[in-house]
């Protein structure tokens, strides 16, 4: 059976607000976008640490942090005018061509 794919209305480099959990109100700017596990990245946010053996990759060892993925439920993209989390809907824009836009007041995304 394949593995479902979910669609994710976030991109990467956007300014995000966590809606809900540990981390509740903090911003960061997305790091990567994993559909298949429906979560998101988040520079700055669900770090861990991680105790790791000494290996190539880490000669020394040691304690390392590690920024784990988050729920794209319990986050929103960041409206620049009210600093607020909002959902995102999809608009033809005039050419005809669907465009992100804040469902809050229907202003497009600009990335």
């Amino acid at each position: 059976m394949a593995q479902q794919l979910y669609k994710i209305r976030l991109k990467k480099n956007d300014v995000i607000v966590v809606r809900s959990g540990k981390y509740k109100g903090q911003t960061g700017k997305i790091i990567a976008t994993h559909p298949k596990e429906n979560t998101v990245t988040v520079e700055g946010i669900n770090i861990i640490k991680r105790h790791v053996k000494p290996n190539r990759t880490y000669p020394q060892g040691g304690i390392i942090e590690l920024t784990k993925p988050i729920a794209v439920s319990k986050v929103g993209i960041m409206d620049p005018v009210t600093k607020k989390p909002v959902r995102i809907k999809y608009i033809l824009n005039k050419d005809g061509k669907k465009q992100r836009a804040y469902a809050s007041n229907s202003k497009e995304i600009t990335q």
